[in-house]
């Protein structure tokens, strides 16, 4: 009986060591789509934001109150191969990766001198590689706006 348990014991870690492997490994390969989607925000590289992004994704966001949208085409069209010229006052990071099969999401800061945002990504694991499907974000001012003038 105790040499039983043992076993059951034994595979039941087994496989949950598998299980933790994987899961990270897994961790990584989402990864990849959000380091170049930050490497391309860095160095203004289309080449490499379109490793990022699906061809089909679009960005959403609120501006002035309404639904905006944009498709990732449209996105990359804006890259100009050149870094912003305050680059290195500009913070980029991933805060967090949730994953489900094959489906992921993440959150990505982008804090600028002027402006942080905060961008929502949607991963699909398409034809076995991650891809970002589509990015909500809001962007914050960190000055506020000018006061309206009063006569």
């Amino acid at each position: 009986m105790r040499k039983t348990s043992l076993v059951f014991a034994s595979l039941f870690l087994l496989v949950f060591v598998n299980l933790a492997f994987a899961q990270a490994d897994e961790k990584e390969a989402v990864k990849v789509p959000l380091e170049n989607y930050i490497k391309a925000q860095a160095t203004g590289d289309g080449e490499i934001m379109k490793k990022a992004l699906h061809t089909e994704g679009n960005l959403i966001w609120i501006r002035e109150g309404k639904y905006s949208t944009r498709s990732f085409t449209e996105f990359i069209a804006g890259f100009n191969g050149k870094q912003a010229a305050d680059e290195d006052k500009r913070k980029r990071s991933i805060e967090s990766i949730d994953i489900a099969g094959n489906a992921a999401s993440a959150k990505i800061v982008l804090d600028y001198p002027a402006v942080r945002f905060v961008d929502y990504m949607s991963l699909l694991k398409i034809n076995g590689e991650w891809k970002i499907v589509s990015k909500v974000f809001y962007a914050e001012p960190k000055t506020p706006p000018a006061a309206a003038k009063t006569q």
